[in-house]
């Protein structure tokens, strides 16, 4: 998602470049460096997004089970992320990527970048989140990019909050939503996807109009916007943000409970579930892979129910495989989002770049 698509996940799991997640936890020295250059290596290395973060327990589990010495190889957001591996295509940096999502998913197929392999327990992965049918990536996990709510303001006014795309156009919501740009945001673009899936391509820009002249307020990224100008957020709380609608995602309320102090019994914040647009995210076996049964063996693990229903908590995002249960903390706090809106992949490929400098021209400048 890009990081994506998670970033509260992003917040939580440690910028470190490269990392070795050991059996004990926490970093430690990889030694088996150089092993990567034998035939027969035992290190498997996975180059992800920043976002990518997994229990230490069950990473040791996978470890102990298939032999292999797991290291994590972040390199920044997910474009960027993406681009190192385009550059370096045929001589990749790891064995497997994490981290691609369906804003993405047609420029890295396009770019040949993953040997296609058809993942055990794909059969177990629900059909609608497999957009390959030749299998170069396998989907991991999903997240809905949604309008977050402050629950007490709009109580408070005694106004209802919003619930869907129409309604942020209404007079009572004036001046009310911040938005990231959706140029250097992938929440930013997953909500201007929302709206091309809304509206069409014909009728996007006048819905953008609407929203311009209703005081939308646009700021560079998700921290910026949920962290400093969105009023139902703790951070916002303490910077004394006035904006009571943000695009963030439908996991968000249930990790402002997580880490609120005190604990709230209630989420302090809603989704309004008809302003959404579904990202899902992919790994894949990176093509020219030093170790590409180790590679495989990773993938696999991913789509695993071990790591499916560990991923909740470390990366707030939604498993794809059928039979992982979400934690209590999404159940209780969180949000079924029935009909998000969707746009094809090669329909984002073709007209993404476009789409981008056609949003910025009307909205930014």
């Amino acid at each position: 998602m890009s990081t994506t698509k998670k970033i509260a996940g992003a917040a939580l799991a440690a910028a470190l470049g490269v990392t070795t997640l050991s059996a004990c936890g926490g970093a430690a020295e990889d030694k088996t460096a150089g092993a990567s250059d034998a035939p027969k290596s035992k290190t498997v290395t996975l180059v992800s997004h920043d976002s990518f973060n997994v229990t230490d327990a069950v990473l040791k589990q996978f470890e102990q089970e298939s032999g292999y010495t797991v290291k994590v190889l972040k390199s920044g957001d997910a474009g960027a992320a993406l681009n190192q591996e385009i550059l370096t295509k045929g001589s990749p940096r790891g064995d497997v990527f994490f981290g691609v999502d369906n804003t993405l998913l047609s420029r890295a197929l396009d770019n040949g970048i993953f040997t296609p392999y058809e993942a055990k327990g794909l059969d177990g992965v629900k059909p609608e989140y497999v957009l390959d049918k030749e299998h170069r990536v396998t989907p991991i996990d999903s997240g809905d990019v949604c309008v977050n709510y402050d629950k007490a303001y709009f109580a408070d006014k005694k106004i209802a909050p919003p619930q869907t795309l129409d309604d942020l156009i209404k007079p009572e919501y004036k001046n009310l939503l911040v938005v990231e740009n959706a140029a250097t945001s992938s929440p930013g673009l997953g909500f201007l996807l929302a709206s091309v899936g809304k509206y069409g391509e014909d009728g996007w820009k006048d819905y953008w109009s609407k929203l311009k002249d209703n005081g939308v307020e646009v700021v560079d990224g998700w921290e910026q916007a949920y962290n400093e100008r969105f009023s139902g957020s703790a951070g916002g709380k303490k910077a004394k943000g006035d904006r009571p609608l943000v695009v963030s995602y439908a996991s968000s309320p249930p990790v402002e409970v997580l880490y609120g102090e005190p604990q709230p019994a209630e989420a302090p914040t809603g989704v309004a579930t008809g302003t959404c647009f579904r990202q899902i995210e992919f790994a894949g076996l990176l093509k020219g892979a030093k170790n590409e049964e180790g590679g495989k063996a990773l993938v696999d693990f991913l789509i695993s129910k071990k790591f499916q229903e560990d991923m909740p908590l470390q990366m707030f995002v939604n498993p794809v495989a059928k039979d992982a249960a979400l934690p209590e903390l999404f159940t209780k706090h969180g949000v079924v989002v029935e009909k998000p809106e969707n746009v094809a992949p090669e329909t984002i490929a073709k007209n993404r770049e476009q789409w981008v400098k056609a949003w910025t021209a009307l909205v930014v400048k």
